[in-house]
Order: structure tokens, then C-alpha cells, then sequence
């Protein structure tokens, strides 16, 4: 099979096609013919040296795919050969075959292309173990996506609206702040113009953001604790602006804020086999009526890989960036 090697550690240019052995899906795994793998941001900090793989995990990149499911492993049950799949990966995603836990499967949405169903699993299964697991957002409750143009933020907004919550967003840019607004949020904030503490203080009468998804860390870390409403909930999920900050903690405990975060990829199985049958039952529904979509950016081939690395880095698209093999 071909597949994306990385030789060694840098920019998009260590990006190189490569041809090797078709994996073999072991017990209670499926392997899966890939038609379109999405490219995330995790992807980048592994191809530069941040992020290795866990122990056992595929060394290729990739953590998300859609595909067709052509043989299956001991004890499993749900899928079959012949089965339209997308899977959250442990890594191999950037490859014409990847091996994928079972529980890790699910069906594409009905109505949804493969490259919509490559753009799902990373991003929703990030947004619903976080918002939901986590945070615990509630219908009626004020939520606030930081990076709201991502495909993270995309797929945030949607799903937040769906559960009943106000969604306010920020974004880098007028037209990404429309995006934002045309997908569900309640307003959407120009960082570089305006500051969303002051934005949102004034659009909840004072109340603040019960719900912080950030994944930009940095100055935002004092800023959200700022804005947080009493018994509120921030959950960090990156720092691209910087994880070591120093802050005013006072409020924390004045307003009983819960600080928390996560990371996906060193679940365990089970956890993630929870997670996607959350998401099975609550969120595939609404992909299936178009409730919900995932926006796609730009699709490259998989040979473009290194074009699409450069795209992610640039952060000037909206929504999710996908290979298509």
C-alpha cells in the first residue's frame, strides 16, 4: 500500500509517499480501505516531534478515516466486510489501509460523502468528550468556542446548538466570524478587533460563559477565568498560544470554576468505544436530517499531504482540511 512516512522530525517537506505491508487487522479490530483521511492539528505537532505516538499505536499519521471496511479481525460483531465506515484511528490514517478498533467504527452518516465522513470522528469525538463528558453543557447554558473557524470550532457550535446552549465563538477574521454565525453561534468575536470578555459581559447582561472550550491557552487562561460565570467550566484542549501562564486564582475559587482539560489519543478503548456510541445515538440523527454538517476547507490528495500541512499551519481556512485517496 502507499502511505505518508515521516523520516524524520521538521516541516511539511519530511512528508514523503512511501509504499509498505497491508496491516492486519488483529482481535476485535477491522481493516479498512481508506477513501479519505482528515488531517488535524495533533498531526502537525507529531510530524515536528511533540506527539509521539502511544505505545502500540501506528507510527503513520493520521487519526481519523472513511472508508470501506474489507476484512475483519477475531470477536468482532458489529462490522462487516463490505460495511461504509468512518473511524477514529490510533494513528495509520494516512495510508490506502488502516486497522481501526471496532468500537472506534462507525457508520457513515447517511446522505454524507466520504470526505464529510473522514472530517467526524477526531473533531466530534474531541467536541463530545469535552462539552458534554466533561463540561457537562446544558440546554440553556452559555458556551464560548475559542478558534470557532476550526474544524473543532465548527463542529462545536453545531453540536452545543443542537443540546439547546447560546454559542458564542471568536475567530480571527470578519469572514470567519460570519462562518461562526451562520453555523449556529450567537455572535461571533473579531479577536484582533474586539475583545470577547467586554462582547460577551454585555450580550448575557453580565452573566458570562458557563462553558470555555480554548484551545489557544496563553493570556486567554486569565481571560477566561475573567469571564466565567459562577460554577463555570473551562476546558483547555491545546495551547497554541502557550501552556505555562501565570494567573489570578482568587476568582477560581470566588466562583467555584472548575480548570480541566484532556487529551483523546491515550484513552483507552473502552472510553472511546463510550464515546462513539454517544455519538451514535445523539449526534448521527442530526447528521443523517443535515441538522448538523461538517464544513469542509479543502481537500487535497494524498500525495498533497505536505500542501495541506502547510494549509493548517497557515490557519486561513474554515473548517476541516481532508485527504482523499
Amino acid at each position: 500500500m502507499r502511505y505518508i512516512d515521516l523520516p524524520e522530525y521538521g516541516g511539511a517537506e519530511k512528508l514523503v509517499v512511501a509504499e509498505g505491508e497491508v496491516p492486519s487487522p488483529g482481535a476485535g479490530e477491522v481493516l479498512i480501505r481508506v477513501a479519505a483521511a482528515g488531517v488535524n492539528r495533533p498531526d502537525i505537532v507529531q510530524r515536528a516531534g511533540f506527539y509521539p505516538p502511544p505505545p502500540g499505536a501506528s507510527p503513520i499519521l493520521g487519526l481519523e478515516v472513511a472508508g470501506e471496511v474489507v476484512s475483519v479481525g477475531d470477536g468482532v460483531e458489529r462490522c462487516a466486510v463490505g460495511d461504509r465506515v468512518c473511524a477514529l484511528t490510533n494513528g495509520g490514517g494516512y495510508a490506502e489501509y488502516v486497522a481501526a478498533p471496532e468500537g472506534q467504527c462507525l457508520p457513515v452518516p447517511e446522505g454524507l460523502t466520504m470526505v464529510e465522513a473522514a472530517a467526524l470522528p477526531e473533531t466530534f469525538f474531541t467536541v463530545w468528550s469535552n462539552l458534554v463528558r466533561r463540561a457537562h453543557l446544558k440546554n440553556g447554558e452559555v458556551l464560548l468556542v475559542h478558534g470557532g473557524s476550526s474544524g473543532i470550532g465548527t463542529a462545536a457550535i453545531q453540536i452545543a446548538r443542537s443540546l439547546g446552549a447560546r454559542v458564542f465563538a471568536t475567530a480571527g477574521s470578519d469572514e470567519k466570524c460570519r462562518a461562526c454565525e451562520q453555523l449556529g453561534a450567537e455572535r461571533a468575536v473579531n479577536y484582533r478587533s474586539e475583545d470577547f470578555v467586554d462582547v460577551i459581559r454585555e450580550a448575557t447582561d453580565g452573566h458570562g460563559a458557563d462553558v470555555i472550550l480554548d484551545m489557544v491557552g496563553g493570556d486567554y487562561v486569565g481571560r477566561n477565568i475573567e469571564l466565567a460565570a459562577r460554577d463555570g467550566r473551562i476546558v483547555n484542549i491545546a495551547f497554541l498560544a502557550g501552556a505555562k501562564v501565570q494567573v489570578n486564582m482568587l476568582p477560581v475559587m470566588l466562583k467555584r470554576l472548575v480548570l480541566t482539560g484532556s487529551t483523546l489519543r491515550p484513552e483507552p478503548a473502552v472510553v472511546k468505544a463510550a464515546i462513539a456510541s454517544d455519538l451514535e445515538k445523539q449526534v448521527w440523527p442530526l447528521l443523517a436530517e443535515g441538522k448538523v454538517r461538517p464544513l469542509i476547507a479543502a481537500t487535497f490528495a494524498l500525495e498533497d499531504v505536505a500542501d495541506a500541512h502547510r494549509l493548517m499551519e497557515s490557519s486561513s481556512h474554515i473548517g476541516k482540511i481532508v485527504l482523499t485517496l
